[in-house]
C-alpha cells in the first residue's frame, strides 16, 4: 500500500465549528467539550476508488468556544488539547503470526483561532463572516516513519461567510444555514474551496435535531505530494462531500448535550470511515 493513499485528516472533528450566524450579544457564550473518533480501514485514493489500508485511527478531546466581545465582533476558537493516532497490529491472515506492532502518538491538535462579524443581524435573516487563523501546533510527523499525524504543520487563513434564516416546519421551530469559503494555505499545500449547508429542527423545546453537508475542492495549485521526504501523510489535495448529522439536548436552559455522526460519500485522500463525537455543551444568552 502506498503511504501517499493513507491520509488520516479530522475534518469531520471541525465539520461543525464556526458555523454561526447569529453572532452572540457583548458578554455572552457557547462552550462546548467534546470527544471525537475515528478508526478506518478503508480510504479514498486520489482517484476516488475505495481500497483497504492497515486499521488506523484518531482520537482527540478538544474544546470550542465563542464568546461576544460585542453585538456584532465574536471571537471563536477550537483547540484540540489532547489527540492520538494509532494503527493497530497487523497479523498474517495466513499463520497469525505479528507483521508489523502497532503504534500510536499523542500530542497537541492544530489550534484554530479566529473572529466572526455579524454583517446582518435580524430576526429572519443573519449573515456574518469569519476570518479564522490554522495554527499548526500538532504533530506533522511523528511515529517510527513519520506518518502518524495530529496536525499538517501549516498555517492557513481562511475566509467564510455565511447565512442562515429561521423558520417553522408544521409548527415545529427550524432554521436553515449556509456558507461559502476560501481556505488560502502555506507551505505549499493547495488552496480549498468550501461550502456547506445545515438545517435543524426543534422538538419538545429542548430536543434539536440537525444534518450538514461540508464540501471541500482543491484549486491543485500546490506543489507538495502527498508524502515528504520523511514518509509522512500530508493533508494535500483532498477533496470531500461530506454528510453528517447532530442531536442536542438542553438539560437545562444553559446546558446540554450532543452527539455527532459524519461521513464521506465521495472524497479524494481521505478516509472512507465515518467518524463519531460526543460532548457537552454551555449556552449562555
Amino acid at each position: 500500500m502506498k503511504k501517499q493513499q493513507l491520509l488520516l485528516i479530522g475534518f469531520f472533528a471541525l465539520s461543525h465549528l464556526f458555523y454561526g450566524q447569529w453572532t452572540r450579544e457583548k458578554g455572552n457564550g457557547y462552550y462546548k467539550l467534546s470527544a471525537w473518533y475515528l478508526e478506518a480501514d478503508e480510504h479514498y485514493t486520489d482517484t476516488g476508488a475505495i481500497e483497504p489500508n492497515a486499521t488506523r485511527g484518531q482520537f482527540n478531546i478538544n474544546l470550542y468556544a465563542e464568546y461576544g466581545l460585542t453585538n456584532k465582533w465574536n471571537v471563536v476558537g477550537y483547540i484540540p488539547f489532547f489527540a492520538r493516532t494509532y494503527q493497530n497490529d497487523i497479523f498474517s491472515r495466513t499463520t497469525n503470526e505479528l507483521i508489523t506492532e502497532g503504534e500510536s502518538v499523542n500530542s497537541i491538535g492544530d489550534i484554530d483561532l479566529g473572529v466572526t462579524y455579524g454583517l446582518v443581524q435580524k430576526e429572519k435573516l443573519a449573515i456574518s463572516a469569519t476570518l479564522l487563523f490554522g495554527l499548526p501546533t500538532g504533530n506533522d510527523s511523528g511515529g517510527s516513519d513519520g506518518s502518524y499525524q495530529n496536525g499538517d504543520g501549516e498555517f492557513n487563513q481562511m475566509l467564510r461567510v455565511a447565512m442562515g434564516t429561521p423558520f417553522a416546519i408544521a409548527k415545529l421551530p427550524a432554521y436553515g444555514k449556509a456558507y461559502a469559503g476560501y481556505n488560502n494555505r502555506t507551505q505549499n499545500f493547495s488552496d480549498e474551496l468550501r461550502f456547506g449547508a445545515e438545517m435543524g429542527m426543534q422538538f419538545f423545546n429542548s430536543f434539536w435535531v440537525a444534518g450538514k453537508l461540508d464540501i471541500i475542492q482543491s484549486l491543485q495549485n500546490g506543489s507538495l505530494s502527498a508524502q515528504n521526504n520523511q514518509g509522512s501523510i500530508f493533508a494535500n489535495n483532498v477533496e470531500f462531500v461530506g454528510l453528517g448529522a447532530e442531536v442536542s439536548y438542553y438539560i437545562t436552559q444553559k446546558l446540554g448535550v450532543s452527539a455527532n455522526y459524519g461521513g464521506a460519500l465521495d472524497g479524494r485522500i481521505i478516509y472512507a470511515d465515518p467518524s463519531f463525537s460526543i460532548g457537552v455543551f454551555l449556552d449562555i444568552k
